[in-house]
């Protein structure tokens, strides 16, 4: 693109080139001045301090005459100055009182309300500064009002002698500077402008040229009604906004590259009239970005007239507070009939709060954003006016038609999450199929998957803390993960001790239960606590009171960002407090307790075993239980991924008492696993568990044959039936993702 002479060069060619006639209107005596008040503001996204700018032009009618002198006023200069001195007097009064109160900024303000750290609260956390203070100029009164909910400090004060007649309201009566504000602005009188006087002309060849050089056609500028104005030998930009074809403000950009806009008008959008009864509307960041997607087609634009704000506010303020953006308020009726708006705000962080700003007001349902693309290998186009100059119309357009839906929290397609499937479909992380449990009859029923809830259960004592503790030892051997357990029926010592007798495979002490076995050493001891130190994590409620689900899973969540863990254990559940309020059920409670549970491991990808123990059972013959008998509610089992009940033979007629039979009776996922039973030795001395031998299977199971016959056979009130083994050479899968044993203790295949 050809060098192109920078704006404030043609605008003094400009200036210059009227200069002359300036000059000469001047020196025949000129005609009276006008001098109207402007704001201007910094072209950055921080405004500046309102500054006071003059207007100046000569009337175009010589009917019209200079204003007459106003008449000087006389007044008692002692009665004044006594009046000051009382003010004064009762201002010493209200701050000595305030002083008192514990208010005493570094700085007083009278006539205007003071924020300020409120002495009762601080703040709170975020030492916000809460509390407004109003101080009358006259001494008159004092009010105060802490806006924290949980504050909520007021008072009223006023200067001794003062009756309660000049109060113009008491006590905590008194109002607030934001009702102030809203009455002012419900009651603003907005100033009506005319184009003749604003001293507003034609653009100048110059300025045709400058915009010719941002691609911006003359016709565009004249359609948009773009025009200029010469004030003092210099000349600005004028952006006219109209509604309904009648002017309602203007926004001036000088040669500084400064912009000012008429005060006291009504602020709307730059191009109001080209998005009447729009279904398709389009909102840019600046004047020259609307006029840039006019260049491109689409007249459906209007540009916002006050720019884009630091950052995203904490909370929307109602319409009557919302200054910041009452020019949406304005236009409401122009933006009702829209069904789509698209947010082409800058590409930076105050133009994406701008959009975030826009989208929580306008409904984010309704909006979409665009992408800007590259301008070159390594910068992207800032905005619409970037794109058309370095790209052209249409790649601006191309930006439009691929604009995307404003993305609404908690509501996503299946696109968002195209890269999360891609990286399962390739198996990229490893543990797509689950992690293997260590034990090969068990890993065609049931794999470990991050992100999953485990329910175990089991009668008392029939090992399923040890089975927990045999499979975490198992999980770290295979792949190295971390783990924090929450085990309320542990002591710490008794706990270590059976992890290290697992990881270790010898016994703790010189024991009865260990036989023969050789004690582990004073070097494997030290060893074993370096990896029990590294491996896992406690949480532990040093006091008398029970531990709350929420407290758990926060310190679960700290142990995951902090050491990085992969699972969690629960051990059990009826260890926890369970209070709940006086209209919540049992199974209600139990359905938001999983629900929380269920979240916290999904969404830190961690998988969370729950222990939960049976009700009393009656009846019972001895075989394991199901689980729908979880003291509390059927969620254990519906709310879920997978639910293992552990059970042990108590019974010498009905087999080895060493054998542990871990049933599968809930798999959700049919990748990782299926309903059925796996059958399992323990090492008493060790505390170990390996896969039971086909003989000691066969031994079981025909066992189980005898008794689910006699049960049978007996027709009695017989609440569980002992459910075949699921045999390790069956590699079949149950075909449904969600399936689960039935209350007679069956599984999918009525065994």
């Amino acid at each position: 693109m050809p060098p192109r002479p920078s704006l404030h060069s043609l605008l003094l060619m400009a200036a210059s080139a009227s200069s002359s006639s300036a000059a000469t209107t001047a020196a025949t005596g000129g005609h009276p001045h006008r001098i109207r008040m402007l704001h201007s503001f910094s072209p950055g996204r921080v405004p500046r301090r309102p500054e006071v700018a003059c207007c100046v032009r000569g009337a175009p009618d010589a009917r019209r005459s200079a204003p007459a002198p106003a008449p000087l006023r006389s007044r008692n200069v002692h009665s004044a100055s006594n009046y000051g001195a009382a003010s004064e007097e009762r201002l010493g009064q209200l701050i000595q009182k305030l002083k008192n109160e514990g208010i005493n900024p570094k700085q007083w303000r009278l006539g205007n309300f003071q924020r300020m750290l409120c002495p009762q609260c601080n703040g709170g956390s975020s030492e916000e500064l809460s509390l407004s203070v109003f101080i009358r100029k006259d001494g008159m009164h004092a009010t105060w009002n802490c806006f924290r909910s949980k504050c909520g400090w007021r008072g009223f004060i006023q200067a001794d002698g003062v009756t309660n007649i000049s109060q113009g309201k008491t006590d905590i009566e008194s109002e607030t500077d934001q009702e102030v504000e809203a009455k002012k602005t419900a009651n603003k009188v907005y100033r009506k402008v005319i184009e003749e006087d604003l001293n507003l002309e034609p653009l100048c060849d110059e300025l045709v040229e400058y915009f010719s050089m941002r691609m911006i056609s003359a016709e565009t500028l004249r359609r948009n009604k773009v025009m200029q104005r010469n004030w003092n030998n210099t000349i600005s930009i004028a952006f006219t906004y109209r509604r309904d074809g009648v002017l309602v403000g203007c926004k001036y950009r000088a040669v500084d590259k400064t912009f000012s806009q008429e005060a006291n008008t009504e602020k709307i959008f730059y191009g109001l009239d080209d998005i009447k009864r729009a279904h398709d509307v389009i909102i840019v960041e600046g004047e020259i970005d609307k006029l840039s997607m006019d260049e491109a087609g689409y007249r459906n634009c209007v540009s916002v007239p006050d720019g884009a704000p630091p950052k995203v506010s904490s909370k929307i303020p109602n319409k009557e507070q919302d200054k910041k953006y009452n020019y949406l308020w304005n236009c409401k009726d122009y933006l009702n009939s829209a069904s789509r708006i698209i947010l082409a705000t800058d590409d930076d962080h105050p133009g994406q709060a701008l959009a975030e700003e826009l989208a929580r007001r306008l409904g984010k349902e309704r909006c979409w954003r665009v992408k800007w693309p590259k301008k070159n290998d390594t910068d992207t186009c800032k905005d619409a006016n970037e794109v058309l100059m370095f790209l052209g119309p249409q790649a601006l357009r191309k930006v439009i038609e691929d604009a995307e839906l404003y993305p609404i929290r908690g509501l996503f397609s299946f696109k968002d999450f195209f890269p999360e499937i891609d990286n399962y479909f390739l198996g990229i992380h490893g543990d797509e199929l689950g992690i293997h449990t260590g034990w090969k009859s068990l890993d065609d029923l049931y794999k470990v998957v991050p992100g999953e809830l485990t329910v175990v259960t089991g009668v008392p004592n029939s090992g399923k803390s040890e089975w927990i503790d045999a499979l975490l030892c198992n999980i770290n051997k295979q792949c190295g993960w971390k783990f924090v357990l929450c085990s309320m029926e542990n002591k710490v010592k008794e706990h270590a001790r059976k992890l290290l007798e697992k990881h270790i495979e010898k016994p703790f002490f010189d024991a009865r239960y260990g036989g023969d076995a050789q004690r582990m050493t004073p070097d494997e001891f030290e060893a074993g606590k370096q990896w029990l130190n590294e491996t896992f994590h406690l949480i532990r409620c040093e006091d008398d009171s029970l531990p709350s689900i929420n407290w758990v899973l926060d310190l679960a969540k700290a142990a995951v960002l902090r050491h990085g863990v992969r699972g969690l254990v629960i051990d059990p559940y009826n260890e926890l407090d369970h209070q709940r309020p006086s209209n919540q059920t049992e199974t209600e409670y139990v359905s938001q307790i999983l629900t929380k549970v269920k979240r916290f491991a999904q969404h830190h990808s961690c998988h969370v075993w729950f222990v939960a123990h049976p009700r009393q059972l009656h009846n019972w013959n001895g075989g394991p239980p199901n689980m729908y008998d979880i003291s509390g509610s059927a969620h254990f089992i519906n709310k879920c991924d997978n639910g293992i009940v552990v059970h042990r033979n108590r019974d010498p007629n009905a087999g080895p008492l060493d054998v542990v039979q871990v049933c599968v009776r809930k798999v959700r996922n049919k990748v990782i696993g299926q309903i059925g039973d796996a059958f399992l030795t323990y090492d008493r001395v060790t505390g170990q568990y390996k896969d039971a031998g086909k003989s000691t299977i066969a031994a079981v199971t025909a066992v189980q044959k005898r008794q689910n016959s006699y049960a049978k056979s007996k027709k009695d009130n017989v609440a569980y039936e002992m459910p075949f083994p699921h045999p390790v050479e069956d590699d079949s899968v149950s075909g449904e993702d969600d399936s689960i044993s039935g209350e007679d203790g069956r599984n999918s295949f009525g065994l």
